[in-house]
C-alpha cells in the first residue's frame, strides 16, 4: 500500500479510478449490466401454476408452467397463481368470546355462527368451504380480497339458506338441502362478482341451537328419532305380518279348493259307480240284489256283538257265547231269572 494513502478506503477508490480510466472499460461494464438485466428476466413456474405476465401494469399473455421469460423489471411484471391447490375457508368457527376483534366490534360482538331461521329460531352453524382458483386474471385484478369476500359470501349464502328452513328442518332432515342451497347461491354470487374462482365443495358441519336451550332442543330430537324408530319397527312388523297372513289366507283358500275338488271327483266317481251298478242290475236283478244283500252283511256282521243260533242247534250253542263279555256276564248277574242265574254258574263253573 502507498504511503500517501492514509486509509484503505482511499486505496480502494484510487484502484477504482484507474480501472475505469483504462481504455474499453466503461463498455463492458454496461454489457455486463444489460446480460445480468436480461438474466433476471427468467422465471420458473411450477405444474399447477400459471403466470400472468404484465407490462406496465397491463396484462400482455398467461405463461404455462416451465422455465419462461419476460422483460426483467420494470418493464414486465409476473404474478404467479396455483390453479390447482383446493383452498378452504371456515365459517362460524372461533368467533365466539373474540369480543375484543376488530371483525367482532364491526359485527357489534355478535358470532357469525348465529343465524335465524325461517320460524324466527335461532341456531349456530358452522360450514366449510372448499374451492379453487379458475381463472387467475379475474382471482387477481377483478376483486380487492377475493378470500375475504368468499367469506362474506358464504355467510350470506348460508344464512339465506338457513332462514328459508325451520329449526326442526335445519337441526335434522333439513341439512342435506341447506348445504346444497348454500353451494349454488354462493357460485352465483361469485360468478356475478367475476372472482375467478370456483366452488368445489360446501360441507354443513354443526347445525345446533344457542347454549341456553340447546338440552332442550336435543331432547325434542331425540324424541323424534325415537319415534321415527318406534314407527319403522310397527313397519317392519306390520310388512312381516300382513304377508304371513295373505300366505295363510291363500293356503286356506288352497286347501279348500282341493277340498272342493276332492269331494267332486268323489262324488262323480260315486255317481259313475251307481249308474255302472243300475245298469249291471238292470240286467240280472235277482241276481245283482242277492250280490248287494250278501255284500251288506259282510259289512254289518264283522262289527256286530250278537250271535243268531238255530233253535234245532240244542245245547250244543255253548261255544258260540261270548264269554269274552264282560257285558254278557254283567247281563246274567243283573237278570232276575233264576235260571239265567243258574245258566250264569254253569258257565263260570
Amino acid at each position: 500500500m502507498n504511503a500517501e494513502y492514509s486509509s484503505p478506503d482511499e486505496q480502494i477508490l484510487y484502484w477504482i479510478n484507474n480501472f475505469i480510466r483504462k481504455p474499453g472499460t466503461v463498455s463492458m461494464l454496461a454489457v455486463l449490466i444489460i446480460v445480468l438485466w436480461l438474466v433476471g428476466g427468467f422465471f420458473i413456474v411450477k405444474p399447477g401454476e400459471q403466470g400472468i405476465i404484465r407490462q406496465f401494469g397491463k396484462k400482455i399473455r398467461v405463461a404455462s408452467a416451465g422455465l419462461n421469460w419476460r422483460m426483467p423489471w420494470p418493464v414486465d411484471k409476473v404474478d404467479i397463481v396455483n390453479v390447482e391447490q383446493v383452498r378452504r375457508i371456515e365459517v362460524g368457527f372461533g368467533m365466539q368470546g373474540r369480543e375484543n376483534s376488530e371483525y367482532s366490534r364491526r359485527r357489534g360482538g355478535r358470532s357469525d355462527a348465529m343465524m335465524l331461521t325461517g320460524d324466527e329460531n335461532m341456531v349456530e352453524a358452522q360450514i366449510i368451504v372448499q374451492y379453487k382458483v379458475s381463472d387467475p386474471t379475474k382471482y387477481l385484478f377483478r376483486l380487492y380480497d377475493p378470500d375475504g369476500t368468499l367469506f362474506t359470501a358464504t355467510e350470506v349464502a348460508l344464512r339465506s339458506a338457513v332462514g328459508r328452513a325451520t329449526i326442526d328442518d335445519a337441526l335434522t332432515v333439513g341439512r342435506q338441502k341447506i348445504q346444497e342451497e348454500t353451494r349454488e347461491f354462493l357460485q352465483r354470487l361469485m360468478d356475478a362478482y367475476e372472482s375467478g374462482l370456483v366452488i368445489t365443495e360446501v360441507r354443513l358441519q354443526v347445525v345446533d341451537p344457542p347454549d341456553q336451550v340447546k338440552d332442550a332442543f336435543h331432547e325434542v330430537v331425540r324424541a323424534r328419532e325415537d319415534r321415527e324408530r318406534l314407527i319403522n319397527e310397527a313397519k317392519g312388523y306390520q310388512e312381516d305380518l300382513i304377508p304371513r297372513a295373505r300366505g295363510e289366507a291363500q293356503k286356506m283358500l288352497r286347501g279348500a279348493e282341493a277340498f272342493k275338488e276332492e269331494r267332486v271327483l268323489k262324488a262323480q266317481g260315486d255317481a259313475a259307480r251307481f249308474t255302472a251298478l243300475l245298469a249291471e242290475y238292470q240286467k240280472a236283478k235277482e241276481v245283482t240284489w242277492n250280490r248287494l244283500q250278501i255284500e251288506t252283511l259282510e259289512r254289518i256282521y264283522p262289527a256286530a256283538n250278537k250271535v243268531v243260533v238255530d233253535p234245532q242247534a240244542g245245547a250244543n250253542v255253548l261255544p258260540l257265547l261270548p264269554l269274552q263279555n264282560t257285558s254278557f256276564l254283567d247281563s246274567l248277574q243283573g237278570s232276575s231269572d233264576p235260571a239265567g242265574l243258574s245258566r250264569k254258574k254253569e258257565v263260570m263253573s
